[in-house]
């Protein structure tokens, strides 16, 4: 196997476990990690890309954002609460300056407009 192929499918994987914490770690998106490791198994392992399609989770929010640009809206609700959720805490309990605290809620408004800019299933 070429150097190159292993190497993609390392970053795969590493980009798979990114995708799999940004469902429960808010501001770490998901979709985009979970494409990125589709297009590097694509490239390196048939294998592992049929093996990713066929996740029952994994596989379906792929294809479906692959083909028609559609987050489910449970994972919409559940990674916007999460996200907001974690941000109020952040900022009126653990931080104490004003400009992180207006950052936070700048970052947050714009992932979640970017959440919602998204067709719903």
């Amino acid at each position: 196997m070429p150097v190159v192929k292993v190497i993609f499918i390392i970053l795969g994987t590493i980009s798979l476990v990114l995708g799999i914490a940004g469902i429960f770690i808010p501001l770490l998106p998901t979709t985009p990690f979970l494409l990125l490791t589709a297009f590097l198994y694509y490239r390196s392992s048939q294998k592992c890309y049929d093996w990713l399609l066929r996740q029952p989770y994994l596989g379906k929010y792929i294809c479906d954002f692959n083909e028609n640009r559609i987050i489910p809206v449970k994972a919409k609700v559940i990674s916007i609460s999460l996200m907001w959720t974690s941000i109020l805490y952040c900022i009126i309990f653990l931080i104490e300056n004003t400009p992180v605290k207006i950052l936070l809620l700048l970052i947050s408004i714009g992932v979640t407009w970017h959440i919602l800019s998204f067709k719903s299933k």
